[in-house]
């Protein structure tokens, strides 16, 4: 297994120092290599230059004292070379004459020269020791080795500082996280240190708004359910004690009793089915019978659904236009936004105006259902917030507003999340005094024929 640091200042440091030593490493050894290549051509470039003056010599001496043997030996005599061995062997290797520096150790280095006196040839040899050449390189190579932990050392603790610089804002981030909880989502991280990290920084607080928005939701959803559960359950806790006080009542006292605790009941069980259903379905787990349905026959039985209600409150329910629409979905959910959607339609309509119902297909393929009513519409500051829970316009669309008997302000919540869970939209396209109309959205399938 690959051991790493375990910190990522720690990592940083170490690509630091790798990427500052390694290019220096290879540059110490190059450098060196050609330092030593310098060397061994300027030793040899002196051997040879040291062997032609002496030949020079040689023959410049041969042409005034005329015996071969002689000039030889006179010249090596007379011509010195620092540190330098010349020896002159004769063409059967005999040893003519030689110089009297002391003969160099192995690995010298060497070099020759022919030369012919009195028309003999005589071989010239220069031999220069590499001691010297080799003290330097040692000095060299220990100057090397000395700077190599040097730099790598001062590329460790610059990477360090680099490094520790850099994760600064990195800390301060992490320590201001660390001290945000439930009770402080409003505040936020620190944002600087560069592109890099003020994204992060951005992107992080950007969560933190979402956390905040839902908290706040949460917790106004928490206190309105707790309020809304609190008025049936304290209408069937009265009801009861009011009963329970008189020892004796007759029948249609107590049925009239039992009458305001059933409604009352019955509100209670509709509010707790609508907040777990919409738990459910923000948790993901709501559970969807999925088929082909025709999403026209749905409309068209909702409108029939609602007759009954509808002539009771004096209003007209009128499918105006209807478009084939096949699609696959739950079709007991979809009837449910449809049943919503008429529902609060037929209770804000005046009494002898028109519901209208009316279904197009759009590009996508897509199908758009529109429910219209002519009531007083939904006020302007409330239309932001119409599909909130537990919002309801009562004000402006008439006393009997609401989500209906036992309602609590959840149904148009619910009706978008399951048009949101069918891929499509539920919004208020148009509200106004005498015209409001929520408009439905799904996707359909390619064979939709508009």
């Amino acid at each position: 297994m690959r051991w790493r640091p375990a910190t990522l200042r720690g990592r940083l440091t170490l690509w630091y120092t790798i990427v500052i030593g390694v290019p220096f490493l290879v540059f110490e050894l190059v450098g060196y290599l050609l330092f030593a290549s310098a060397l061994r051509g300027g030793t040899e470039r002196f051997v040879d230059d040291a062997l032609a003056a002496f030949t020079r010599e040689l023959q410049a001496e041969r042409f005034v004292r005329g015996d071969a043997l002689e000039t030889i030996r006179s010249t090596v005599r007379e011509v010195h070379f620092k540190d330098l061995r010349i020896e002159v062997r004769d063409a059967a290797g005999a040893l003519v004459a030689a110089s009297e520096d002391a003969p160099p150790g192995p690995g010298a280095r060497e070099g020759t020269r022919t030369v012919t006196l009195a028309g003999a040839t005589f071989q010239v040899r220069g031999l220069y020791p590499r001691a010297e050449e080799e003290a330097v390189l040692v000095r060299i190579r220990g100057a090397f080795l000395l700077a190599v932990p040097v730099l790598l050392g001062l590329a460790a603790t610059g990477g360090l500082l680099i490094a520790r610089r850099g994760l600064r804002p990195v800390a301060a981030m992490g320590a201001r996280a660390a001290e945000i909880s439930a009770s402080t989502l409003h505040e936020r991280l620190p944002v600087g240190g560069g592109a890099e990290l003020q994204g992060l920084a951005t992107v992080v607080n950007a969560l933190l708004d979402r956390l905040q928005a839902s908290f706040e939701r949460q917790r106004r959803f928490m206190a309105d359910a707790s309020h809304e559960l609190r008025t049936p359950t304290a209408i069937v806790r009265a009801e009861a004690e009011v009963t329970l006080a008189r020892p004796h009542r007759d029948e249609a006292e107590y049925r009239a009793a039992l009458q305001v605790m059933h409604d009352a009941s019955l509100r209670l069980t509709r509010i707790v089915e609508d907040l777990f259903l919409l738990v459910r379905a923000d948790a993901g787990q709501l559970p969807m019978r999925r088929g082909p349905l025709y999403l026209e026959e749905s409309v068209h039985d909702a409108a029939l659904g609602v007759r009954h209600l509808a002539a009771r409150r004096g209003v007209t329910v009128a499918v105006t236009s209807l478009v084939q629409a096949p699609l696959t979905g739950d079709g007991d959910l979809l009837g449910r936004v449809l049943l919503n959607l008429l529902d609060n339609a037929i209770k804000y309509a005046p009494a002898g105006s028109t519901v209208e119902v009316a279904m197009a297909a759009a590009p996508g393929p897509r199908c758009v259902v529109s429910v219209t009513d002519h009531g007083p519409g939904v006020p302007v500051e409330a239309q932001g917030r119409i599909f909130d829970r537990f919002v309801r316009a009562e004000a402006s669309r008439g006393a009997s507003a609401g989500d209906g008997p036992g309602g609590a302000g959840l149904g148009l919540a619910i009706a978008r999340r399951i048009a949101e869970l069918h891929g499509g939209t539920l919004e208020l396209a148009r509200s106004e005094p005498g015209h409001t109309e929520f408009r439905l959205v799904l996707p359909v399938d390619e064979t939709t024929d508009g």
